[in-house]
């Protein structure tokens, strides 16, 4: 009787382990820069590609929103270009490998959302890129969306 539970103990500890360390290798590693992550999306495999794209574009859209706070127009908007068009990648190669549609068409529209709130908070003549944007990434919401539900598939 000592001993099974000595074995049950030993096997929860060392089941509690293998959590712990797949937890922390699974966490994101925010010491990566966005030019870092940019160099990966090449060499990524074609599945691992669009969970990096979004990964980016999460990080880009944190930076614009901070350079439109700051009133840095002109800066926030590359960045939003960067978002939009890591978004459109994610949306690539989601589609071409079949994998992370849907987390990324979540992701999207999350930050689809964010950047229509930023939007809001400006004044009228500052909101077209704003807006482009918006539509750009419902355009790739759509595109996720029939890719996995396509009409008169069943």
């Amino acid at each position: 009787m000592l001993r099974v539970r000595y074995v049950v103990r030993l096997c929860g500890t060392v089941s509690l382990l293998a959590l712990a360390t797949l937890m922390a290798r699974a966490a994101p590693n925010s010491d990566v820069t966005v030019e870092q992550m940019k160099a990966r999306v090449s060499s990524a495999s074609v599945g691992d590609r669009p969970h990096l794209c979004v990964q980016i574009a999460q990080k880009q859209l944190a930076e614009t929103d901070k350079l439109y706070a700051a009133g840095d127009l002109e800066k926030g908007q590359a960045a939003l270009l960067d978002v939009v068009t890591y978004c459109e990648l994610a949306r690539d190669y989601a589609i071409q490998s079949r994998k992370y549609q849907k987390q990324s068409e979540i992701a999207v529209r999350t930050m689809t959302r964010r950047i229509s709130e930023l939007m809001h908070s400006l004044g009228q003549n500052d909101q077209a890129p704003l807006k482009d944007a918006v539509d750009r990434l419902q355009r790739v919401r759509d595109d996720l969306l029939k890719a996995m539900f396509p009409k008169g598939a069943k």
